[in-house]
């Protein structure tokens, strides 16, 4: 592509590479570049943040002092491995690009995010990439952003209008200025308003609401979720006498059900815009159906547009028992296998089999140990009543 402006960051030294001594000393969990989660197969080659999130992921793997972010690998040898993972299907698998252990739109970073854009969009791959920020995104990187003519990309904004400087010390006005330069420029890509983490009596006040509703007017579609609370994050905010939000942690992330209600009473007038689940907002923001099957899951559809919800009930098709078994079973589950009109259900698979099952069938695919409540939309059970648990006979 001609004349594109090049962003000042382009011109910048490449991020040095840790020596394979500095790598054996961080956890296995963040040295490992890949990691599967929901929303996609997940790309992590930089490590190190300066932003200072208090409830960041990063206290997960005992890395939240690295400040600077370095690599881990080469852009070239990171694209090698994603593309070469066993669980990676070219045009199908959706991907997420340095969404656990940096900023991936920090100046020093995003010439390497860019460059391995650029790579996979290279290759002719039409995979969904989720890039999520929160940091400042300019015109001119948005032009680079519009370059990749394959790849179906999408930016996630993350704005959460917290203003405790302890909790989240960035201004989310960076954020919000970010949404309204990427909205206003995109062309081959799709821009979210991701408004997280939403904490009861720290961002839900009316004020807080009718900001995210504003915001909303400047993305594709706008999806919320709850806090991510584990027991590294609630000890981050003891020892720094940080106001914990909740008594207990959890698995899953928290969003109590009457904060949910207040959220949703605070769009009555805007279907469409608002989602629960990140893939459901991303597909409608394409067009598509959602790529993990919540059609099955129909108590999440009721703030869908009807014809978002027409979309997704055309695709979603009731895999064969037979082939899901087979499938199931090279991966390793034990135990019954079951396909019901909510989701398949496994024993003895951890996340990333189950996510590549879900993918692959289009399918929402389950731990029988660890089962997704009615109502609870796979959230933490903390401030949902336990008769709002089973699903109704």
């Amino acid at each position: 592509m001609t004349n594109l402006p090049e962003p000042t960051a382009l011109l910048r030294r490449p991020l040095p590479i840790l020596t394979g001594e500095q790598i054996n000393a961080l956890k296995p969990e963040l040295s490992d570049v890949i990691e599967y989660r929901k929303s996609g197969l997940s790309l992590n080659w930089i490590v190190g943040c300066p932003l200072e999130c208090g409830y960041c992921v990063r206290h997960l793997f005992d890395n939240f002092g690295m400040k600077t972010p370095k690599r881990l690998m080469s852009d070239e040898q990171a694209v090698a491995a994603l593309v070469g993972h066993p669980y990676f299907r070219p045009h199908r698998t959706p991907l997420q690009l340095l969404n656990r252990a940096t900023d991936p739109m920090l100046p020093v970073v995003k010439p390497h995010l860019f460059s391995v854009l650029r790579n996979l969009d290279d290759q002719g791959l039409t995979n969904h990439v989720l890039v999520i920020t929160r940091w400042r995104v300019h015109p001119e990187d948005c032009a680079v952003l519009n370059s990749f003519s394959n790849l179906r990309l999408t930016v996630l904004v993350t704005h959460s209008g917290i203003d405790h400087p302890g909790i989240e010390p960035v201004d989310s006005a960076i954020a919000a200025d970010s949404l309204r330069t990427l909205y206003a420029h995109a062309e081959n890509y799709r821009t979210i308003l991701y408004w997280r983490p939403i904490v009861p009596g720290l961002n839900d006040s009316p004020a807080h609401l009718t900001r995210a509703r504003e915001l909303s007017r400047h993305a594709h579609a706008t999806f919320f979720t709850g806090l991510f609370f584990r027991d590294e994050i609630k000890a981050y905010y003891k020892a720094n006498g940080l106001p914990s939000p909740y008594d207990d942690t959890a698995r899953r992330k928290i969003l109590p059900e009457t904060t949910e209600q207040r959220i949703l009473d605070a769009f009555p007038t805007t279907p469409g815009i608002l989602f629960r689940k990140t893939s459901c907002g991303i597909a409608y923001a394409w067009g598509e159906p959602d790529y993990n099957g919540h059609y099955g899951i129909r108590e999440l559809c009721d703030i869908c547009p009807p014809e978002q919800i027409t979309l997704c009930r055309d695709a979603w098709v009731e895999p064969d028992l037979t082939a899901v078994t087979r499938e199931a079973r090279a991966l390793g589950a034990i135990g019954e296998v079951e396909v019901n009109d909510r989701a398949i259900v496994v024993e003895g698979l951890d996340e990333p089999p189950r996510y590549f099952l879900q993918h692959g069938f289009g399918y929402q695919c389950h731990d029988r140990r660890k089962p997704h409540h009615y109502r609870q939309h796979g959230r933490a059970s903390i401030g949902w009543p336990a008769q709002n648990g089973p699903a109704p006979s």
